[in-house]
């Protein structure tokens, strides 16, 4: 069992946000197979729209789009939900982070002695 919060807060102690799976998308995956956006779309079964907003980093990876995201580049499903979790995680302890640290963590109480 974790220490309250300190675990959430450890694990995104890293110098840099982490990187977005739209991002690994348009670096990686993308000129590795030389899709463009529009075949991109096409392969995943998605509109070009939904697509470029991925790869622009202004959509997150839904769960759907996870499995599409696997079966296309053979990948599992939760690679890419696992970037999306940390980048989600960054963002909100950006966003709350000071609200989350001022929460007192619970202690585990003592057993009692019979």
């Amino acid at each position: 069992m974790g220490k309250g919060g300190a675990s959430v807060e450890g694990m995104l102690l890293v110098a840099r946000k982490p990187t977005h799976p739209g991002e690994m998308l348009r670096e990686e995956f993308m000129p590795d197979f030389g899709l463009s956006v529009a075949q991109l779309a096409e392969r995943l079964g998605v509109t070009r729209q939904s697509a470029n907003a991925l790869v622009r980093e202004r959509r997150s990876v839904s769960p759907e789009m996870a499995l599409r995201l696997a079966r296309v580049f053979g990948t599992t499903p939760q690679y890419w939900l696992g970037m999306q979790r940390n980048v989600d995680l960054w963002d909100s302890l950006a966003l709350h982070g000071e609200d989350i640290r001022a929460l007192e963590p619970l202690t585990v109480p003592s057993a009692a002695v019979a």
